[in-house]
């Protein structure tokens, strides 16, 4: 037996306590793969080994534990296939489990070592640097209304045509009709078409009218009290033509906000108004005011037509066109197309919801991180916008990945060229954001591993300290 094999084991038992304490100091940084030493013993053309060597340092790409952060620009890749990629100011492609990132005063996205990280544009198929989105979001006109609502059947026929009052005057067993309309409490006799004729009025004199013989007086040409309805009598019913002024004139109205080319809001209001049935069908009409100003053409209307089961069965879509106003700054005419699809008309009160696909612009407010990697802008006006997908990369031998420190690895010829890809696909792993990836270091299995080196150790100086005393007694038997 000679010193050598005490040597080396003495020497890998040191490295592979290094490689340990590593593991231990590192228990607490994001994103580190644990190590391992292997060993391989040593032979040279002799029967006896000579002792032992390191074979290699490998280090565990197992996932360590997902713990949320809060922060905006943190990102955990949530499985074991995935490396962030990141590029140095050199330009150096990087790899690296740490997600930790934050943006700098250039607004790109950086982890603490000042690499980019790496990933796609919309669309795009070529890795760029991320950033951080700057200054307004465009903001978006509308273009589309789309209602659904509920309309009471029960509601109040707002008359479209002129209704034509018509009453039964008997006297002395005689029956004759008679024709008028009124205003003002001023009766004005006409013939069945509602043209004036005063020689059509009935004489002055006491009459019976109706199922329920009401009487009726007739003094000067006009009736002591308002004419009876039913019976054959039908009360006169004037024509209310829409005003948004005048709340006889509809029965419902709800306001929406839409937006311009350039962003400003306007408010539609959408008037509905009950009309008289026409082929079986109940009849709603909308008539749409914007900014208290009738829209141009003034015909722009819907009429809403609904079958005896309350379902819409024509008048959706309808289109509304105007030019928004602003002499030093104007906007692009606006044309709206408004639809109904799916609204009703039952016996229930009347309800409203709808959605306009405008909007102002916003400032941009944050980040968020989807599971497929999407890096997602969230602005003050409540729009968020894809401004890129992370880049992933994977190795077929990750143990061929050079560390260079920082949390990073980089190419070699043993790792082979990056298999680069969106998370969540090509076997990728998915992300998860506002989170970090722990170390995967098992602190309780590091130090039984501890100690075990230790105790090789010890035993590896035993060796030579057995030696030393075998050298010893050769020495002194002269």
């Amino acid at each position: 037996m000679g010193f050598g094999q005490g040597l080396s084991g003495l020497n890998a038992a040191a490295q592979n306590l290094d490689v340990i304490g590593n593991n231990i100091a590192n228990s607490g940084t994001v994103g580190f793969k644990a190590g391992s030493a292997t060993f391989a013993d040593v032979y040279a053309s002799s029967r006896v080994g000579l002792g032992v060597q390191v074979a290699s340092v490998n280090q565990r790409f197992t996932t360590g534990t997902v713990s949320s952060t809060g922060n905006q620009f943190d990102m955990a890749i949530d499985g074991a296939n995935g490396l962030f990629v990141v590029t140095q100011p050199n330009g150096a492609k990087l790899y690296t489990r740490n997600g930790q990132f934050i943006a700098d005063k250039n607004n790109k996205i950086v982890n603490a070592q000042g690499q980019q990280l790496m990933g796609y544009a919309p669309g795009g198929t070529t890795v760029i640097g991320m950033t951080v989105p700057t200054g307004n979001i465009n903001p978006q006109a509308t273009s589309t209304i789309t209602n659904t609502v509920n309309l009471d059947a029960n509601a109040t026929v707002v008359p479209q045509n002129t209704v034509v009052g018509k009453v039964l005057l008997t006297s002395g067993g005689v029956s004759s009709a008679y024709y008028y309309t009124v205003a003002g409490g001023t009766y004005t006799w006409t013939d069945s078409a509602g043209t004036a004729n005063p020689a059509l009025a009935p004489a002055n004199g006491s009459y019976t009218s109706g199922s329920a013989a009401t009487p009726v007086t007739i003094t000067g040409g006009q009736p002591a009290a308002a004419l009876p309805s039913g019976g054959g009598n039908v009360a006169y019913a004037p024509a209310v033509p829409f005003d948004p002024n005048n709340a006889a004139s509809f029965s419902n109205m709800t306001p929406v906000t839409v937006y311009d080319s350039l962003g400003n809001a306007h408010t539609v209001q959408q008037y509905y108004t009950k009309r008289e049935p026409s082929g079986g069908n109940s009849v709603w009409e909308v008539n749409y005011v914007v900014d208290g100003v009738p829209p141009t053409p003034p015909a722009n209307q819907a009429m809403l037509a609904f079958d005896n089961a309350g379902r819409l069965v024509s008048g959706s879509p309808a289109t509304i066109t105007f030019t928004p106003g602003g002499a030093t700054s104007p906007a692009a005419p606006l044309s709206i197309k408004v639809a109904y699809d799916g609204s009703t008309q039952f016996g229930g009160g009347f309800s409203q919801n709808f959605i306009q696909n405008g909007y102002a612009t916003g400032e941009y407010a944050s980040m968020s991180i989807g599971t497929n990697g999407e890096l997602i802008a969230n602005y003050t006006n409540g729009v968020t916008k894809t401004i890129g997908t992370l880049a992933l990369a994977n190795f077929n031998n990750l143990q061929g990945l050079q560390p260079v420190g920082g949390n990073a690895w980089a190419e070699t010829a043993n790792s082979g060229q990056p298999i680069l890809g969106t998370p969540g696909s090509n076997g990728l792993a998915t992300i998860k954001g506002q989170s970090v990836e722990e170390s995967n270091v098992d602190m309780s299995q590091e130090l039984v591993n501890m100690i075990i080196a230790q105790r090789t150790y010890q035993a590896n100086a035993e060796t030579i300290k057995t030696q030393d005393q075998i050298l010893q007694t050769l020495i002194s038997m002269r």
